[in-house]
């Protein structure tokens, strides 16, 4: 009996910080695992990284790889998540940087979302490429010569971008099908997108279902805020500390007036 699991041997690394965007991880990687594919979280550091959702702490995932023990060579396919912070973690890092510079130049297919395009964007590989990405990514991308669409999903040559969960069924679809692929000659892209010579105009709101998810979040946790509290505290003695004379200092740990 054969499987007519699209990614069957396939190995495919989801590049990913703390702060990764929950669901833009989670989803695609159950579609990925459901294919047929054998998926490694690869990130800054080792053992567990946090997820959020928005930004509320989410569950954590487990890594396998550090970037220092990752090799393109053994990966098919590329996948960075958004979220606020991760990429803005990993646009930071040279290893990151580097690690999706060599991943482009094989022609293997990458996909990102949301934020995840900051990372390609602080790689300088977004000149002359067409993409989308989260709509308040846009200037950035553009900024960095990239033509950006307001559409859910948009191909050129390896790369797969797409604005973020709004668009999570469209995106894992295209997901699957851009990873089965295989590799892109390096002068491949869609017609219908890449040649589009202008940029979709800048949004004239945020998105509204953030903005009403953000005013209906929970307050802090009483844990929170007392260690919110315990830290404070902590750095206003430091910072008193700092400012009473050595002698001083002495004579009290000595019990002397």
């Amino acid at each position: 009996m054969t499987s007519d699991r699209q990614l069957k041997g396939r190995r495919v690394a989801v590049l990913a910080a703390d702060g990764f965007e929950k669901v833009e991880l989670s989803v695609p990687v159950a579609a990925l695992r459901a294919e047929g594919a054998d998926v490694d979280i690869v990130s800054l550091r080792p053992g567990r990284i946090r997820g959020v959702n928005l930004h509320e702490p989410a569950s954590r995932v487990s890594v396998d790889r550090t970037l220092s023990e990752a090799n393109v060579a053994d990966y098919d396919a590329l996948l960075i998540p958004g979220g606020f912070i991760n990429p803005d973690l990993l646009r930071q890092s040279q290893a990151a940087r580097q690690f999706v510079r060599d991943f482009d130049a094989t022609g293997k297919p990458i996909a990102t979302l949301c934020h995840g395009p900051w990372l390609l964007s602080s790689a300088g590989l977004t000149e002359g490429r067409t993409m989308t990405s989260w709509p308040g990514v846009r200037d950035d991308l553009v900024n960095a010569g990239a033509t950006w669409l307001d559409r859910e999903v948009v191909h050129d040559g390896n790369w797969l971008t797409s604005r973020g969960p709004q668009d999570m069924v469209p995106f894992v679809k295209a997901l699957v099908d851009h990873f089965a692929a295989g590799e892109f000659r390096r002068d491949a892209s869609s017609a219908s997108e890449a040649s589009q010579a202008t940029s979709a105009p800048q949004r004239d709101a945020p998105p509204a279902l953030v903005v009403g998810a953000m005013k209906w979040m929970p307050r802090p946790s009483l844990r929170t805020a007392a260690m919110i509290g315990a830290a404070l505290a902590f750095f206003a003695a430091r910072s008193r500390r700092r400012h009473v004379p050595p002698l001083a200092r002495w004579r009290a740990a000595a019990g002397l007036k």
